[in-house]
Protein backbone atom coordinates (compact mmCIF):
# COMPACT_ATOMS: atom_id res chain seq x y z
CA UNK A 1 0.00 0.00 0.00
CA UNK A 2 0.81 3.58 -0.48
CA UNK A 3 1.95 5.27 2.70
CA UNK A 4 -0.33 7.91 2.39
CA UNK A 5 -3.49 7.76 0.17
CA UNK A 6 -3.36 11.09 -1.88
CA UNK A 7 -6.60 13.49 -2.47
CA UNK A 8 -7.33 14.12 -5.91
CA UNK A 9 -8.09 17.49 -6.89
CA UNK A 10 -11.68 18.93 -6.24
CA UNK A 11 -11.94 20.17 -9.49
CA UNK A 12 -11.12 16.81 -10.96
CA UNK A 13 -13.68 15.13 -9.10
CA UNK A 14 -16.40 17.73 -10.06
CA UNK A 15 -15.90 17.48 -13.53
CA UNK A 16 -15.31 13.74 -13.66
CA UNK A 17 -17.76 13.47 -16.84
CA UNK A 18 -15.71 15.45 -19.40
CA UNK A 19 -13.34 12.68 -18.93
CA UNK A 20 -12.85 9.67 -20.75
CA UNK A 21 -12.09 6.34 -18.98
CA UNK A 22 -8.49 6.06 -20.14
CA UNK A 23 -7.83 9.72 -19.28
CA UNK A 24 -10.01 9.14 -15.79
CA UNK A 25 -7.05 6.30 -15.21
CA UNK A 26 -4.30 8.52 -16.31
CA UNK A 27 -5.09 10.89 -13.72
CA UNK A 28 -6.22 8.32 -10.61
CA UNK A 29 -2.70 6.02 -11.38
CA UNK A 30 -0.13 8.86 -11.58
CA UNK A 31 -1.74 10.21 -9.10
CA UNK A 32 -0.83 6.61 -6.80
CA UNK A 33 2.23 6.24 -8.31
CA UNK A 34 3.89 9.54 -8.42
CA UNK A 35 6.40 9.45 -10.59
CA UNK A 36 7.33 5.91 -10.58
CA UNK A 37 6.07 5.30 -14.07
CA UNK A 38 7.20 8.78 -16.47
CA UNK A 39 3.82 10.00 -17.71
CA UNK A 40 4.50 9.11 -21.54
CA UNK A 41 5.52 5.13 -20.21
CA UNK A 42 2.44 5.42 -18.33
CA UNK A 43 -0.56 6.64 -20.97
CA UNK A 44 0.96 3.79 -23.25
CA UNK A 45 0.50 0.83 -20.36
CA UNK A 46 -3.00 2.17 -19.97
CA UNK A 47 -3.78 2.76 -23.56
CA UNK A 48 -2.88 -0.81 -23.93
CA UNK A 49 -4.09 -2.33 -20.81
CA UNK A 50 -7.71 -0.47 -20.72
CA UNK A 51 -8.89 -0.89 -24.24
CA UNK A 52 -12.43 -2.39 -23.68
CA UNK A 53 -15.66 -0.51 -21.86
CA UNK A 54 -16.97 -1.02 -18.65
CA UNK A 55 -20.88 0.95 -19.45
CA UNK A 56 -22.89 1.68 -16.61
CA UNK A 57 -26.61 0.21 -18.50
CA UNK A 58 -29.74 1.53 -16.73
CA UNK A 59 -31.84 -1.71 -15.82
CA UNK A 60 -35.05 0.60 -14.26
CA UNK A 61 -35.07 3.64 -12.92
CA UNK A 62 -32.63 4.28 -9.88
CA UNK A 63 -30.88 1.25 -10.76
CA UNK A 64 -28.32 0.12 -13.04
CA UNK A 65 -25.63 -2.05 -13.80
CA UNK A 66 -21.90 -1.67 -14.07
CA UNK A 67 -20.71 -4.26 -16.91
CA UNK A 68 -17.16 -5.20 -16.27
CA UNK A 69 -17.00 -8.18 -18.56
CA UNK A 70 -16.01 -6.97 -22.08
CA UNK A 71 -12.30 -7.83 -21.67
CA UNK A 72 -10.63 -10.69 -22.69
CA UNK A 73 -11.57 -13.04 -20.06
CA UNK A 74 -15.04 -11.92 -19.67
CA UNK A 75 -14.47 -10.63 -15.75
CA UNK A 76 -13.54 -7.47 -13.62
CA UNK A 77 -10.57 -9.09 -13.42
CA UNK A 78 -9.12 -7.73 -16.55
CA UNK A 79 -9.02 -4.45 -15.56
CA UNK A 80 -6.47 -5.03 -12.90
CA UNK A 81 -4.35 -8.20 -14.58
CA UNK A 82 -3.96 -6.54 -17.74
CA UNK A 83 -2.50 -3.84 -16.25
CA UNK A 84 -0.35 -5.59 -13.90
CA UNK A 85 1.14 -7.39 -16.23
CA UNK A 86 2.38 -4.68 -18.34
CA UNK A 87 3.29 -3.04 -15.50
CA UNK A 88 5.80 -6.12 -13.78
CA UNK A 89 6.84 -5.99 -17.96
CA UNK A 90 7.73 -2.91 -17.62
CA UNK A 91 10.36 -2.82 -14.51
CA UNK A 92 11.60 -6.06 -16.03
CA UNK A 93 15.08 -5.85 -17.37
CA UNK A 94 16.90 -7.91 -20.03
CA UNK A 95 18.81 -10.46 -18.31
CA UNK A 96 17.22 -10.54 -14.68
CA UNK A 97 15.93 -13.78 -13.03
CA UNK A 98 12.60 -14.89 -14.41
CA UNK A 99 9.66 -13.32 -12.54
CA UNK A 100 7.34 -16.12 -11.20
CA UNK A 101 3.98 -15.37 -10.51
CA UNK A 102 2.07 -17.01 -8.10
CA UNK A 103 -1.95 -16.83 -8.18
CA UNK A 104 -4.50 -18.70 -6.53
CA UNK A 105 -8.24 -18.25 -8.22
CA UNK A 106 -11.40 -19.02 -6.90
CA UNK A 107 -12.78 -18.39 -10.75
CA UNK A 108 -12.04 -15.66 -12.79
CA UNK A 109 -8.76 -14.33 -11.66
CA UNK A 110 -6.56 -16.73 -12.76
CA UNK A 111 -8.37 -16.89 -16.30
CA UNK A 112 -7.79 -12.78 -16.40
CA UNK A 113 -4.28 -13.37 -14.88
CA UNK A 114 -3.33 -15.78 -17.45
CA UNK A 115 -4.53 -13.82 -20.13
CA UNK A 116 -2.78 -10.72 -18.82
CA UNK A 117 0.71 -12.54 -18.74
CA UNK A 118 0.28 -14.57 -21.69
CA UNK A 119 3.48 -14.30 -23.68
CA UNK A 120 5.27 -11.40 -21.81
CA UNK A 121 8.71 -12.11 -21.88
CA UNK A 122 10.93 -13.12 -18.56
CA UNK A 123 7.67 -14.07 -16.75
CA UNK A 124 6.20 -17.58 -15.93
CA UNK A 125 2.95 -17.81 -14.36
CA UNK A 126 1.76 -20.75 -11.85
CA UNK A 127 -2.02 -20.87 -11.20
CA UNK A 128 -3.43 -22.75 -8.14
CA UNK A 129 -7.60 -23.71 -7.84
CA UNK A 130 -9.70 -25.37 -6.19
CA UNK A 131 -10.58 -28.71 -8.17
CA UNK A 132 -14.26 -29.14 -8.66
CA UNK A 133 -14.83 -25.29 -7.53
CA UNK A 134 -14.61 -23.40 -11.04
CA UNK A 135 -17.32 -23.71 -13.36
CA UNK A 136 -16.09 -25.64 -16.98
CA UNK A 137 -15.63 -22.32 -18.66
CA UNK A 138 -13.33 -20.87 -16.07
CA UNK A 139 -11.10 -24.20 -15.75
CA UNK A 140 -10.87 -23.81 -19.30
CA UNK A 141 -9.49 -20.37 -19.20
CA UNK A 142 -6.73 -21.29 -16.27
CA UNK A 143 -5.77 -24.71 -17.94
CA UNK A 144 -5.81 -24.37 -21.90
CA UNK A 145 -2.70 -21.64 -22.37
CA UNK A 146 0.61 -23.35 -22.67
CA UNK A 147 3.47 -21.29 -22.82
CA UNK A 148 4.43 -19.09 -20.28
CA UNK A 149 1.39 -20.10 -18.13
CA UNK A 150 0.84 -23.16 -15.89
CA UNK A 151 -2.28 -24.58 -13.74
CA UNK A 152 -2.25 -26.36 -10.75
CA UNK A 153 -5.34 -27.90 -9.25
CA UNK A 154 -5.40 -28.57 -5.51
CA UNK A 155 -7.69 -30.81 -3.54
CA UNK A 156 -9.10 -28.27 -1.40
CA UNK A 157 -10.66 -24.91 -1.46
CA UNK A 158 -9.96 -21.44 -2.32
CA UNK A 159 -8.58 -20.90 1.17
CA UNK A 160 -6.51 -23.60 0.60
CA UNK A 161 -4.69 -22.26 -2.59
CA UNK A 162 -4.38 -18.79 -1.55
CA UNK A 163 -2.50 -20.47 1.58
CA UNK A 164 -0.47 -22.37 -0.54
CA UNK A 165 0.59 -18.90 -1.95
CA UNK A 166 0.84 -17.05 0.90
CA UNK A 167 3.31 -19.97 2.43
CA UNK A 168 5.26 -19.93 -0.35
CA UNK A 169 6.19 -16.23 -0.04
CA UNK A 170 7.97 -17.11 3.16
CA UNK A 171 9.80 -20.34 2.30
CA UNK A 172 13.61 -18.82 2.22
CA UNK A 173 14.58 -22.15 -0.04
CA UNK A 174 11.68 -20.95 -2.45
CA UNK A 175 12.37 -17.14 -2.41
CA UNK A 176 16.46 -18.12 -3.05
CA UNK A 177 15.85 -19.98 -6.24
CA UNK A 178 12.79 -18.24 -7.83
CA UNK A 179 11.99 -14.51 -7.96
CA UNK A 180 8.37 -14.74 -6.72
CA UNK A 181 5.63 -12.40 -6.77
CA UNK A 182 1.44 -12.85 -6.67
CA UNK A 183 -1.16 -11.42 -9.37
CA UNK A 184 -3.78 -12.12 -6.43
CA UNK A 185 -5.64 -8.82 -5.13
CA UNK A 186 -3.21 -8.51 -2.13
CA UNK A 187 -1.19 -6.81 -4.94
CA UNK A 188 -1.60 -3.51 -4.48
CA UNK A 189 -0.88 -3.23 -8.71
CA UNK A 190 -4.05 -5.34 -8.70
CA UNK A 191 -6.58 -2.70 -6.82
CA UNK A 192 -5.12 0.42 -8.59
CA UNK A 193 -7.26 -0.54 -12.01
CA UNK A 194 -10.20 -1.30 -10.07
CA UNK A 195 -10.47 2.22 -8.84
CA UNK A 196 -10.89 3.12 -12.32
CA UNK A 197 -13.97 1.98 -13.26
CA UNK A 198 -15.77 3.24 -10.39
CA UNK A 199 -14.33 6.57 -11.04
CA UNK A 200 -15.60 5.90 -14.53
CA UNK A 201 -19.26 4.41 -13.29
CA UNK A 202 -19.09 8.01 -11.22
CA UNK A 203 -18.43 10.16 -14.54
CA UNK A 204 -21.23 8.21 -16.65
CA UNK A 205 -24.11 9.09 -14.04
CA UNK A 206 -22.42 12.58 -13.41
CA UNK A 207 -23.38 13.45 -17.13
CA UNK A 208 -27.14 12.31 -16.04
CA UNK A 209 -26.96 15.07 -13.26
CA UNK A 210 -27.26 11.69 -10.69
CA UNK A 211 -24.63 12.26 -7.86
CA UNK A 212 -25.72 10.33 -4.80
CA UNK A 213 -24.70 7.08 -5.49
CA UNK A 214 -24.44 3.98 -4.14
CA UNK A 215 -22.37 0.97 -5.46
CA UNK A 216 -23.27 -2.60 -4.38
CA UNK A 217 -20.25 -4.76 -5.51
CA UNK A 218 -20.44 -9.02 -5.17
CA UNK A 219 -17.53 -9.99 -2.69
CA UNK A 220 -15.05 -12.63 -2.16
CA UNK A 221 -11.75 -12.07 -1.19
CA UNK A 222 -12.64 -8.34 -1.12
CA UNK A 223 -10.38 -6.48 -3.33
CA UNK A 224 -13.07 -5.03 -5.83
CA UNK A 225 -14.60 -3.43 -2.76
CA UNK A 226 -11.31 -2.48 -1.31
CA UNK A 227 -10.63 -0.61 -4.70
CA UNK A 228 -13.83 1.52 -4.45
CA UNK A 229 -12.85 2.14 -0.82
CA UNK A 230 -9.44 3.22 -1.91
CA UNK A 231 -11.32 5.00 -4.12
CA UNK A 232 -13.70 6.79 -2.08
CA UNK A 233 -10.49 7.35 0.15
CA UNK A 234 -9.08 9.42 -2.92
CA UNK A 235 -11.74 11.85 -3.00
CA UNK A 236 -14.55 9.91 -5.12
CA UNK A 237 -17.97 11.08 -3.50
CA UNK A 238 -19.63 7.76 -2.69
CA UNK A 239 -22.85 7.63 -0.56
CA UNK A 240 -22.61 4.22 0.03
CA UNK A 241 -20.61 0.75 -0.77
CA UNK A 242 -22.52 -2.56 -0.48
CA UNK A 243 -20.65 -5.46 0.33
CA UNK A 244 -22.58 -8.47 -1.03
CA UNK A 245 -21.91 -11.63 -0.36
CA UNK A 246 -23.04 -15.40 -0.12
CA UNK A 247 -23.30 -17.73 2.65
CA UNK A 248 -18.90 -17.20 3.30
CA UNK A 249 -20.94 -13.85 5.21
CA UNK A 250 -17.25 -13.39 7.12
CA UNK A 251 -17.48 -9.62 6.93
CA UNK A 252 -20.84 -9.07 7.19
CA UNK A 253 -20.84 -11.01 10.20
CA UNK A 254 -18.13 -8.74 11.33
CA UNK A 255 -20.38 -5.21 10.44
CA UNK A 256 -23.36 -7.06 12.34
CA UNK A 257 -21.49 -7.96 15.69
CA UNK A 258 -18.30 -6.89 15.69
CA UNK A 259 -16.74 -10.43 16.16
CA UNK A 260 -14.24 -10.90 13.09
CA UNK A 261 -14.51 -14.85 12.58
CA UNK A 262 -12.88 -16.60 9.39
CA UNK A 263 -14.16 -20.03 8.58
CA UNK A 264 -13.96 -22.67 6.51
CA UNK A 265 -15.35 -21.85 2.77
CA UNK A 266 -18.51 -23.33 1.43
CA UNK A 267 -19.03 -24.19 -2.12
CA UNK A 268 -21.55 -21.82 -3.48
CA UNK A 269 -23.18 -20.96 -7.66
CA UNK A 270 -21.23 -18.02 -6.95
CA UNK A 271 -17.67 -19.64 -6.93
CA UNK A 272 -15.62 -16.86 -7.38
CA UNK A 273 -16.73 -15.18 -4.05
CA UNK A 274 -16.46 -18.87 -1.70
CA UNK A 275 -13.79 -17.36 0.33
CA UNK A 276 -14.11 -17.61 4.33
CA UNK A 277 -11.33 -15.51 5.19
CA UNK A 278 -10.92 -12.35 2.86
CA UNK A 279 -7.36 -11.12 2.37
CA UNK A 280 -8.07 -8.07 1.23
CA UNK A 281 -9.99 -7.24 4.87
CA UNK A 282 -6.84 -6.34 6.87
CA UNK A 283 -6.04 -3.83 3.99
CA UNK A 284 -9.39 -2.23 4.28
CA UNK A 285 -9.47 -2.21 8.11
CA UNK A 286 -5.68 -0.52 7.61
CA UNK A 287 -7.27 2.20 5.25
CA UNK A 288 -9.78 3.05 8.03
CA UNK A 289 -7.61 2.80 11.15
CA UNK A 290 -7.90 6.12 11.88
CA UNK A 291 -11.23 6.16 11.74
CA UNK A 292 -12.94 3.13 12.59
CA UNK A 293 -16.17 4.30 12.63
CA UNK A 294 -16.28 5.99 9.33
CA UNK A 295 -15.67 2.08 7.66
CA UNK A 296 -19.29 1.41 9.30
CA UNK A 297 -20.58 4.18 8.40
CA UNK A 298 -19.65 4.09 4.31
CA UNK A 299 -19.99 0.10 4.74
CA UNK A 300 -22.94 -2.28 5.13
CA UNK A 301 -23.09 -5.99 4.43
CA UNK A 302 -25.40 -8.44 3.00
CA UNK A 303 -25.03 -12.05 2.97
CA UNK A 304 -27.72 -14.55 0.09
CA UNK A 305 -28.29 -18.04 -0.11
CA UNK A 306 -27.96 -19.79 -3.54
CA UNK A 307 -31.72 -20.01 -3.56
CA UNK A 308 -32.24 -16.57 -3.16
CA UNK A 309 -29.62 -16.19 -5.98
CA UNK A 310 -31.27 -18.46 -8.45
CA UNK A 311 -34.78 -16.55 -7.70
CA UNK A 312 -32.82 -13.36 -8.28
CA UNK A 313 -31.71 -14.47 -11.68
CA UNK A 314 -35.18 -15.69 -12.94
CA UNK A 315 -36.56 -12.65 -11.24
CA UNK A 316 -34.06 -10.03 -13.11
CA UNK A 317 -34.69 -12.02 -16.45
CA UNK A 318 -38.40 -11.92 -16.26
CA UNK A 319 -38.26 -7.77 -15.67
CA UNK A 320 -35.93 -6.61 -17.29
CA UNK A 321 -34.90 -9.38 -19.52
CA UNK A 322 -31.39 -9.28 -18.59
CA UNK A 323 -29.45 -12.41 -17.95
CA UNK A 324 -26.88 -11.89 -14.17
CA UNK A 325 -24.42 -14.23 -13.60
CA UNK A 326 -25.22 -15.22 -10.13
CA UNK A 327 -22.16 -13.09 -8.48
CA UNK A 328 -24.26 -10.23 -10.05
CA UNK A 329 -27.66 -11.38 -9.04
CA UNK A 330 -26.29 -11.29 -5.38
CA UNK A 331 -25.51 -7.74 -6.01
CA UNK A 332 -28.73 -7.07 -7.10
CA UNK A 333 -30.32 -8.44 -4.17
CA UNK A 334 -28.10 -5.83 -2.04
CA UNK A 335 -29.17 -3.07 -4.34
CA UNK A 336 -32.51 -3.93 -4.09
CA UNK A 337 -32.47 -3.89 -0.02
CA UNK A 338 -31.25 -0.59 -0.12
CA UNK A 339 -33.12 0.76 -2.39
CA UNK A 340 -36.62 -0.32 -0.65
CA UNK A 341 -34.96 1.65 2.46
CA UNK A 342 -33.59 4.70 0.44
CA UNK A 343 -35.86 4.86 -2.71
CA UNK A 344 -34.29 7.90 -3.67
CA UNK A 345 -30.35 7.03 -4.12
CA UNK A 346 -29.34 6.13 -7.33
CA UNK A 347 -27.94 2.91 -7.17
CA UNK A 348 -25.27 0.77 -9.56
CA UNK A 349 -24.53 -3.00 -9.27
CA UNK A 350 -21.26 -4.51 -10.43
CA UNK A 351 -21.69 -7.17 -12.81
CA UNK A 352 -18.49 -8.83 -12.62
CA UNK A 353 -18.47 -11.75 -15.17
CA UNK A 354 -20.50 -12.83 -18.33
CA UNK A 355 -23.10 -15.43 -17.51
CA UNK A 356 -22.13 -17.39 -20.12
CA UNK A 357 -19.52 -18.90 -17.68
CA UNK A 358 -22.05 -20.14 -15.55
CA UNK A 359 -24.52 -22.46 -17.83
CA UNK A 360 -25.16 -24.54 -14.92
CA UNK A 361 -27.10 -22.45 -13.10
CA UNK A 362 -29.75 -21.16 -16.31
CA UNK A 363 -32.92 -22.77 -16.87
CA UNK A 364 -32.56 -23.79 -20.67
CA UNK A 365 -35.17 -20.28 -21.55
CA UNK A 366 -32.52 -18.06 -19.74
CA UNK A 367 -29.69 -19.87 -21.27
CA UNK A 368 -30.74 -19.51 -24.71
CA UNK A 369 -30.75 -15.79 -24.39
CA UNK A 370 -27.05 -15.68 -23.52
CA UNK A 371 -24.84 -14.41 -26.50
CA UNK A 372 -21.80 -16.96 -26.35
CA UNK A 373 -18.51 -14.75 -27.13
CA UNK A 374 -16.09 -16.39 -30.06
CA UNK A 375 -13.34 -16.92 -27.46
CA UNK A 376 -15.64 -19.19 -25.69
CA UNK A 377 -16.27 -21.20 -28.32
CA UNK A 378 -12.37 -21.34 -29.32
CA UNK A 379 -11.69 -22.69 -25.69
CA UNK A 380 -14.26 -25.61 -26.09
CA UNK A 381 -11.96 -26.63 -28.78
CA UNK A 382 -8.83 -26.77 -26.34
CA UNK A 383 -7.24 -29.71 -24.30
CA UNK A 384 -6.82 -28.90 -20.47
CA UNK A 385 -3.48 -29.02 -19.14
CA UNK A 386 -3.33 -29.25 -15.48
CA UNK A 387 -0.74 -30.81 -12.64
CA UNK A 388 -3.10 -32.37 -9.64
CA UNK A 389 -2.08 -32.04 -5.91
CA UNK A 390 -3.07 -31.62 -2.28
CA UNK A 391 -3.37 -28.75 -0.04
CA UNK A 392 -0.25 -29.57 1.71
CA UNK A 393 2.86 -27.28 1.90
CA UNK A 394 5.52 -29.76 1.19
CA UNK A 395 3.89 -31.06 -2.05
CA UNK A 396 3.45 -27.74 -3.66
CA UNK A 397 7.07 -26.76 -2.58
CA UNK A 398 8.47 -29.92 -4.48
CA UNK A 399 6.40 -28.83 -7.75
CA UNK A 400 7.67 -25.83 -7.45
CA UNK A 401 11.50 -26.92 -7.17
CA UNK A 402 11.09 -29.66 -9.55
CA UNK A 403 9.01 -28.64 -12.58
CA UNK A 404 9.92 -24.71 -12.39
CA UNK A 405 13.42 -25.48 -14.26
Amino acid sequence: MPQVIPLLPEDFIENLDKYSLREIAFKVASALLQDVIPADDLKAIIEDAINFPAPVVKLEDGTNVLELFHGPSLAFKDFGARFMSRVMGYFLKEGEKQLDVLVATSGDTGGAVALGFLGVPNTRVTILYPKGKVSPIQELQLTTNGRNIRAVEIDGTFDDCQALVKHAFTDDELNQKFRLTSANSINIARLIPQTFYYFNAYAQLLREGKKDVVFAVPSGNFGNIGAGLLAYKMGLPVKQFLAATNVNDTVPAFLRTGIYEPKPSVQTWSNAMDVGNPSNWVRIMDMFSDDPDELKKILTGYSFTDDETVYAIHYIFKKNNYVACPHTAIAWMAAKEWKEQNPTDEVVFLSTAHPCKFPEVFTEEIAQAIEIPEQVKELEERQKHAVALGSDFESFKEYLLNELV
